[in-house]
Formats: structure tokens, sequence, C-alpha cells
């Protein structure tokens, strides 16, 4: 099996190297570019915007690992965390368009732009590569909490308000999935609570199984928190129930209409060459069918959710436009230009 896998990427390369070749008869010598022919002469930088040691960065090293062997360069991470996962923007719109520089695309910056005031747009100063997967999502306690169930959150919410107090939540950072999520149910019960933003969800979790706040809303890097049996998870965000926790339903099943998943996958600087896009994305293709990277997203209840280059560039911009209708929706649409 090893041996027929390694000679599909060997004729993966030949076909790249003989549409490079061709390519390269029709454009102009591109100085420190890699070469038409997807040659790569020195390491990619993979731009990672999340703390290191959570979840989603230790799966996108593991991915960096992989497609280093089937790009024939070494992959290089590198972390940038902050203002909800958006901070790989500017790296972006700031880099050559010469494939040596990538970044993961977090849901959030298709909605940061309608939030906040920002210099990079993500479909413009994007050129998708492909799409990886998804995240799943939980709420969260800790295991002696005494609530067993969202509507417990809700009832509290309620009974703190009457007592001129508020609960306290914790997610991932301000603008988040999981933030806009935990906007939605209460915006819907007018209720309120106090927003505690983490930047990552390891420290997060960790908030909330001490007690520094009542409830955690994040991705399911909770999982080893969850197993221990420091944290107790209530919901789910899911279409359906995860596999690792059965038992527990999702916002869906519970009757409160929200399915959240956010898709993510690999993007590079606008411009970036349509022989470029191809090569990165074969390597990265091969990369995550890797076991290893397939074994590391399964520990955070992740799947995989491929799109090419060209179904990709289309579910951004569908992501773009539906991010704009959720925060009208929620009033968070930033005033002014």
């Amino acid at each position: 099996m090893r041996d027929a896998l390694e000679l599909l990427h060997n004729r993966i390369r030949r076909r790249t190297l003989l549409r490079g070749t061709a390519a390269s008869i029709a454009l102009p010598a591109a100085g420190a570019r890699a070469q038409p022919d997807g040659h790569f002469t020195r390491p990619i930088t993979l731009w990672i915007p999340w703390p290191a040691g959570g979840g989603t960065d230790l799966a996108m090293r593991v991915l960096a690992e992989a497609a280093s062997h089937h790009l024939g360069q070494k992959v290089l991470t590198e972390n940038r965390s902050g203002a909800g996962g958006t901070l790989c923007m500017p790296v972006l719109q700031q880099a050559a368009p010469d494939g040596y520089t990538i970044a993961q695309l977090p849901q959030t910056i298709f909605r940061a732009p309608y939030t906040q005031k920002v210099l990079w747009d993500p479909i413009r100063d994007v050129t998708p590569i492909l799409q990886l997967t998804g995240t799943t999502f939980g709420m969260v306690v800790a295991a002696d909490s005494p609530f067993k169930t969202v509507e417990d959150i809700f009832a509290a919410a309620r009974a703190a308000r009457r007592a001129g107090s508020k609960i306290t939540i914790a997610t991932n950072g301000v603008g988040t999935t999981p933030h806009v999520v935990v906007e939605d149910l209460f915006g819907q019960r007018n209720l309120e609570y106090v927003h505690v933003p983490y930047k990552g969800v390891a420290e997060q979790m960790l908030g909330v199984a001490t007690g520094q706040v009542q409830v955690g809303v994040g991705s399911t890097a909770f999982g080893p928190f969850v197993d221990n049996g420091k944290l107790r998870l209530l919901v789910t965000f899911g279409e359906k129930r995860s596999k690792r926790w059965p038992q527990v339903p999702t916002l869906k099943e519970l009757g409160l209409g929200i399915v959240a998943t956010s898709p993510y996958g690999l993007g590079g600087p606008r411009g970036l060459s349509a022989g470029l896009v191809q090569t990165l994305h074969d390597g990265f293709r091969a990369a995550m069918q890797e076991p290893a990277y397939i074994a590391e997203l399964a520990k955070s209840d992740q799947e995989l959710a491929y799109l090419g280059p060209a179904e990709y560039a289309a579910a951004c911009k569908e992501a773009f436009a539906n991010e704009k209708r959720v925060v009208e929706r929620l009033g968070l649409m930033r005033q002014g230009g």
C-alpha cells in the first residue's frame, strides 16, 4: 500500500513539473519566488492564528510536517494568536505571492470586517488553496457545577438578573464562533452575561475547571478535561452528535436552532498563481490523508472536510456573505465606515 501511495505521489509531482515547464515558457523569471514548476528552494511558512499547544495548533503542526515530505521543502509553523484568530490576515496582506507564506483561514476572518474596522478583506486579499476540516464546539461547566443542562444556564441567568448580577461565560475570543453562538442564544431570550474572552481553549478551560468562570464555550480541545472528569459537557454544536461523546445532545437536537462547525482551510496572499496554488494544494491534499494527521484531528473530534481551490473559494465567498447576515441579525454590525 505504501509503495502504491509513493507511486501516486510521484505521478502527481511529474504532472506538476510538466505543467510548470509549460508555464515557464510564457512567464518571466520571478526573482525570489518559487519557480513556475512549483519547486521551492527554501522553507515555506504556515501561519497559525492560535496559541501554541491548542488542538488546532497541534493538528496544523502535524499537517505541516507531512506536507514537508510531499512538497520537497520544509514547512515551518509560526503562531500569531489574538484578535479572535484574525491576525493571519495582515501577514497574508503584506506577503509576496510567491508561495512561501500561507496561513490557516479560520471562520472569524469572514466575520471580523463586519464587527470591527480592519484594513484587509478576506476575499480580496486571499487566494484559497484548500479546505481541511471543521471544528466541533461545545459548552462545558466544572464537574461540580450545579448546571446539568443548557436550560439550567438560562435559568441561572434569569435568577442572576433578578438579583442584579450576571453569570460569567468564557469563550476563545471576541467575535469567535463560540462568542457569536452565545450572543445568539442569550439574545433570543433577552438574557445577559459577562463575556470573558481567552486567547486559547486550554487556558480558557482551566479557568472553567478552577471556577474562575461559570461556563466555557469553545472547541473540543476541551476533550481531555471532559475525559478526566474535570469538566462536564452539556451540549455540542454540530449537525449530529459527536462520535466521541454520543450521549451528549446537540443544540439543534434541543430545538435551539443552531449548527456551528466553522470549517477552515489554507490560503495564500492575493495574486498567488494558479501553478503555485496547484502545487501547494497537491502537497497539502496528500498530507491531509496521512494517518498521523487524521489521528490528530480525531483527538479534537474533527473529521476531514476537503474542498479543492475552486470549491473552497466559492465556500469562502458564501461564508463572507452569510456572516454579514448573522452579524446584522445579532445587532453586532460596527458603526461608521
